[in-house]
């Protein structure tokens, strides 16, 4: 028998992606947000640190386009340095016009520093006309008074 055994490899971002410049393609809403942690740090290249909640529970964070936007990549970055959390976190998208939301990832982590403390997700989507895309964070399913955030949310 022949075989050859391959390697399991994760979606990875060329270092030179192109990602959408949000700041003059969109407005955001946000349910909440630290002033030393604006929701700007995390969908601007090359800020820090990212984005936090100023309140615990469940957060959005929605992206309203100008004007309808080709998605073709979505990148998550969280990180958690501090507690033991079960995160769960809902990707939505729709095309405007009164249409409902579709829903593109629901996902759950555990993070347990400081062994596991980050989580990276590479979403390759084909969202063409998306005119709204929406991320809702339940920071920790188990109940906490854990505050949500992400340090990276870039688009493609």
């Amino acid at each position: 028998m022949r075989k050859r055994i391959i390697e399991r490899k994760r979606n990875s971002l060329p270092l030179d992606k192109p990602w959408l410049e949000l700041e003059s393609l969109a407005q955001v809403e946000v349910s909440s947000e630290e002033a030393q942690h604006p929701i700007e740090a995390a969908l601007v290249p090359g800020t820090s640190p990212g984005w936090r909640a100023a309140a615990p529970g469940q957060q959005i964070v929605r992206l309203m386009f100008d004007e309808p936007q080709n998605l073709r990549l979505i990148h998550l970055v969280f990180d958690e340095h501090e507690e033991e959390r079960l995160q769960e976190y809902t990707l939505r998208w729709c095309s405007g016009g009164g249409q409902p939301y579709r829903e593109i990832v629901r996902q759950q982590y555990n993070f347990s520093p400081p062994t596991t403390s980050r989580e990276v997700e590479d979403f390759n989507v084909n969202l063409d006309g998306c005119a709204e895309l929406e991320l809702s964070i339940i920071p920790d399913l188990k109940g906490s008074a854990a505050h949500a955030s992400i340090a990276e949310f870039r688009l493609a």
